[in-house]
């Protein structure tokens, strides 16, 4: 969970600077390696909480994130299925230029939902 605080700080940080302007290639790129990352230790920890109370493995991360949403670790699983879908979307391996939306979604709604996991996440473990 540490691991996960760290870099959603980071990648708040990232996002505040974003806010203030058109973000130049590197910003953007940082912004979206930031908000990968903490996206992905997000599914780790939440894939940790599930194992220590003896539940999954689970086939992916949209599985992972609908378990998640019914246990109540997360709030909005529509959100965060978006999020799942603005990262395939995002992926090299797509010629959809989903950039921009996958930018202006980091800033205006995913970086609350991580903030509100971690939120959720802190009360869950200390329980």
């Amino acid at each position: 969970m540490d691991e996960f605080s760290a870099e959603l700080v980071d990648l708040t940080d990232y996002g505040k600077r974003a806010k203030n302007g058109k973000l130049t290639e590197s910003q953007s790129r940082d912004l979206l390696s930031h908000f990968e990352a903490t996206h992905e230790l997000a599914l780790n920890v939440i894939t940790q909480y599930f194992k220590e109370i003896g539940k999954g493995p689970f086939s992916g991360s949209r599985d992972l994130t609908v378990e998640a949403f019914h246990a109540e670790l997360i709030d909005d699983g529509k959100a965060w299925l978006d999020i799942v879908i603005d990262r395939i979307q995002y992926s090299p391996v797509y010629e959809i230029d989903t950039q921009e939306k996958f930018l202006d979604n980091i800033q205006k709604r995913y970086i609350r939902l991580l903030q509100r996991f971690e939120d959720t996440m802190g009360k869950k473990l200390n329980e």
